[in-house]
Formats: C-alpha cells, structure tokens, sequence
C-alpha cells in the first residue's frame, strides 16, 4: 500500500459528508482503510455541521473484499475487527452507494451503514465458504438482522451472487438508482435525513441500532478465531487457487 490517504471526505452545504474510499479499481479493505474510515467517521460525529453522509468508492467496486494473494493470508486481525467496532460505535447516519461488487469483507462493510442504495449492476456476495473460510466483520450479526436468519444462512452457505434488484427484494439494499445517478440519489436520501432534528436522529438511531456494536464486537472475536483456524487448511488453500485461477474449486474437506 503507498503512503497516499485511503478516504477523501468533502461537506457539501446541505450538511451531508461525502466519505469516498480510494483503492480503485477493487478498493480491496484493509486496516489502514477501515481505520481511516473511523477516524473520519468518529470526526464527523464531532462536527455539528455534519447530519448525514454518503459512504462510496472511486473505481469499478464498492469493496471486493480482501486482496487474499497482496496480503498473503495475514487480512484479519484483532486491530482490524476493532477498528470495525469503531465504524459501528460512531453516531452519524450513512448512507452507502453501492455499485460493482459487495463481495466478502466489502459486504461486511456495506451492512455497517444504516442505508444502501445500488445500482442494478451490484453485486452482493458473502463468498466466504466458496474461499474455505468463515464470515467476518460481524456479518454473523448483521446480515441475519437485514435479510432474516434462513435467507441469511443461505447466502453464507452458497456465496452466491446478488445483483442490485433482488438485493433490494431480499433487503440488502433499500432503493435501486441507475449507475449514473447512484452517488445522487445516495446523497438525496442522506439529504433528506439530515433535514430532520439531529438530536432526535441520533436518538431514534440509537433506539433502532440497539447494542448492535456490542454484539459486533463479540461476533468478530468469535469470527477471527474461526477464520485462524480455517486458514491452515487445504480447502482454504485450494479455494484462494481457484479464486486466483478462476476456476471452480475442488474442496476436500481437509
């Protein structure tokens, strides 16, 4: 990774941030990008101009999760699961445009904002099981919570991929917006949250959110040791190859 900035944040008059992370094309995440989101996120929160924000990303993808073969295994850890819980303590609204894939921990990252508006040519996937490995970044709580427990259970089992109109169907999404109108329609609907008394916003937010961060927290505990333990076997290793080599994996169960 260069030493250039992960995330832009510009405010607009209407009292909505932008928050744009700069990876592209893949804008794969890593601790230094979900620290610096923090950071923004957790300054915004401070800033009474700000009332909202739209979350989005330069380039072809939102997020396509981890860069399995650049980091060489080594994408979990404690201080990026932590950073994770900050980006779900803080207090601003977000709403995320979602175009090209949501795929892995990108998905994860999509579900921490509280709206998400994609474009039709989305794609949705919690492919962890197609990698040989287990869910992180909550999504053992936040993705039951949007879509309910079974169809939950079945994105996580097949890894299949969602495109933007059953994303909204199945509640992976709230509104669909053309490619070339996403970040404007995101930015609307911010716009309109933020018009009302952001007292009560956060309030109400907080009521709605419950301990959701709290039960984050405990999940990517549980979620990191499992993903450890996954990590030394064939079939995580096999799965990586054929993501790698584009090709259908031959798992073993080793």
């Amino acid at each position: 990774m260069d030493a250039r900035q992960s995330i832009s944040v510009t405010g607009g008059s209407d009292r909505v941030a932008t928050i744009e992370i700069q990876r592209p094309p893949n804008n794969f995440f890593s601790l230094d990008v979900i620290s610096e989101l923090a950071d923004e996120l957790e300054a915004l929160d401070r800033d009474p101009s700000c009332r909202a924000a739209v979350l989005c990303s330069e380039g072809k993808h939102f997020s396509a999760g981890a860069n399995f073969g650049a980091d060489g295994g080594n994408f979990t850890t404690e201080d990026l699961y932590a950073a994770a819980v900050r980006v779900f303590r803080t207090e601003t609204p977000v709403v995320a445009a979602i175009q090209g894939a949501a795929v892995g921990g990108g998905l994860g990252l999509a579900l921490s904002a509280d709206f998400r508006v994609a474009a039709p040519e989305a794609r949705f996937s919690a492919n962890f099981a197609r990698l040989g490995f287990h869910q992180g970044f909550g999504l053992s709580v936040t993705l039951p919570r949007l879509v309910g427990e079974q169809a939950a259970a079945e994105l996580l089992f097949t890894g299949r991929r969602v495109k933007g109109e059953e994303a909204v169907s199945l509640g992976l999404a709230d509104r669909l917006a053309p490619l070339t109108l996403l970040r404007e329609r995101a930015h609307e609907l911010a716009a309109e949250i933020a018009l009302s008394a952001p007292l009560a916003i956060r309030s109400i937010r907080r009521t709605l959110r419950g301990d959701i961060a709290n039960r984050v927290e405990a999940a990517t505990v549980h979620e990191l040791a499992e993903q450890r333990r996954l990590q030394i076997t064939a079939d995580f290793t096999e799965g990586v190859a054929a993501m790698t080599e584009r090709r259908a994996p031959r798992f073993r169960g080793e």
